[in-house]
This record gives C-alpha cells, structure tokens and sequence, in this order.
C-alpha cells in the first residue's frame, strides 16, 4: 500500500497496537486522508492528531463541506483549498515597490 488510488477503495491492515496503527498509516509518502474508527473517544482524538494526512475522518468518510480545508500532505501536496483556503491556493502574490522621482 505505497501508491495512492483514486477511487473507492479501502485498505484494512490488522494491527497489534495503537502506536502501530499510527505507524502503518504514516508509512507513506502520501498523505492526502485517512479516516480511524473506533468506540474510544480519547483514542480517536489522540490517533487522529498522529496521522499525517491533510484530512482525517472520525468514524465517518467523506462527509464534508466546502469551508473544510482539503489538500494533503507529503507527496499528495502541500496546498488548501476550499474555504478561506481557496484565496491562497488560487491566487498568486506579487510585490510590487517602486520609488517616485519628481
């Protein structure tokens, strides 16, 4: 599972422990989302936060709006968009200075 797949597919790995959750899902070099379910509230909290990914679901997947940053991490970019987000990701800034002489 190093390639990133566009479309609906779901990869399941079993797992002994919480860290190595954490692990196997950050052996990537992408990052674009991921989505963690469980019972356990703290644990959610706490796994969600660890995985490196531009979106992470809590026992949900694909439930978003379009204020919600959306962009990834690693390989699957740096960007956002979406939101606030949008002004920057499809804008450019310049600088412009320039002196008067009279």
């Amino acid at each position: 599972m190093q390639e990133e797949i566009f479309g609906p597919v779901v990869c399941i790995l079993p797992f002994g422990t919480e860290e190595e959750a954490v692990e196997l899902a950050n052996d990537t070099d992408y990052g674009l989302s991921a989505s963690v379910w469980t019972l356990d509230h703290d644990k959610l909290d706490r796994v969600m936060r660890q995985i490196n990914a531009g979106l992470v679901w809590g026992n949900n997947w694909l439930n978003m709006d379009q204020d919600m940053p959306f962009g990834g991490m690693g390989c699957s970019g740096n960007c956002r968009e979406n939101g606030k987000y949008s002004l920057e990701f499809y804008t450019e800034v310049k600088t412009l200075s320039r002196h008067v002489f009279d």
